[in-house]
């Protein structure tokens, strides 16, 4: 596919500098460094000042309560980069509301002791915002911090594990596993027919949104025979040859999306309810109609994700 890499969170070159993660006393070096930034999260959400990904330095009163937490990104052209998470903090407790668990979260939750930041927003509400380098280190701090979130535990033995290598490895001390980050790997599929593209719209989508249709990989599986199974299962099409378009990290919590482009050997769609809310056959000219938002009950997929990236580059004859 050509420039594969521009799609959101695609990677901006990051100097991840993994050889530092053991080394504490340079990590306790970049820490005190005079260009050293922390990226600050909120339960999912990280903190957003003018338009950009908000970069505080080490002496901020909140990067102060949170800094022996923070987790090592890497080197940016400035400095070190840290992520760390406040999400101890109650916004409830300021007059302020909490996320409303809408579709798509609008709300932003303002820290009184960062009055000149814009809030902790929803990533994949400002995600098409950001700089490449922005992009790729709020998605590496949501992925990172929410895998901590959930995996305090050793999964050998049930021991509670420990933090290390910077944050990139948890350590149990009672039976010396160690355990690392996780991506699932995740397949989304541009299926075309002739001049037809089969999109779905899953189950919780709001009314009229469609996307290409996406699933999980499973143990022992290719990723071609992932995306034949997964289309046969939500919509018994059957799906001829696949090729490999472009990837995506989508810490949503921490997946890797895997698009794919399948060719379709069959026209008549079987939907799964227990998959899709709906699934149809969209024309180029239709997908086209509805981006520039003529077709009011086709919706594309959201700007920033992989879908739509796939589906611009089919309009626009760039996918090979």
């Amino acid at each position: 596919m050509k420039q594969p890499e521009t799609v959101t969170f695609g990677g901006s070159g990051l100097d991840r500098a993994a050889h530092l993660r053991g080394d504490a006393a340079a990590l306790d070096a970049l820490r005190l460094a005079p260009g050293a930034r922390f990226i600050l999260a909120w339960r999912g959400k990280v903190l957003i000042a003018d338009g950009a990904l908000a970069r505080l330095a080490a002496d901020h009163p909140v990067v102060r309560d949170a800094a022996e937490a923070a987790l090592f990104l890497g080197r940016d052209t400035g400095g070190p980069v840290f992520c760390a998470d406040v999400s101890d903090w109650d916004p409830a407790q300021d007059g302020q509301a909490l996320p409303d668990g809408s579709f798509f979260d609008l709300t932003q939750q303002r820290h009184p002791l960062v009055p000149d930041a814009d809030g902790f927003a929803d990533l994949k509400a400002c995600m098409t915002r950001l700089s490449a380098r922005d992009a790729e280190l709020a998605a590496m701090a949501r992925g990172l911090l929410s895998w901590h979130r959930t995996h305090r535990f050793c999964a050998r033995c049930g021991a509670s594990s420990m933090v290390a290598q910077a944050g990139w490895q948890r350590i149990c001390p009672a039976c010396d596993a160690r355990h690392f980050p996780r991506t699932d790997p995740v397949v989304i599929m541009l299926v075309t027919r002739g001049n037809r593209a089969l999109l779905g719209r899953g189950l919780a989508w709001p009314e009229g949104m469609f996307s290409c249709l996406a699933g999980f990989m499973e143990p022992g599986e290719t990723i071609e025979a992932a995306v034949r199974r997964e289309v046969t299962e939500e919509t018994g099409i059957r799906v001829g040859g696949v090729a490999y378009l472009a990837s995506q990290p989508w810490a949503f919590p921490g997946s890797l999306m895997i698009g794919c482009h399948g060719a379709a050997l069959s026209d008549e769609i079987t939907l799964d309810p227990t998959e899709l809310a709906d699934a149809r056959w969209v024309s180029r000219e239709d997908l086209a109609a509805a981006f520039a938002g003529e077709v009011p009950d086709l919706l594309p997929a959201r700007k920033g994700a992989i879908a739509q990236f796939l589906l611009s580059n089919w309009l626009a004859d760039r996918l090979y």
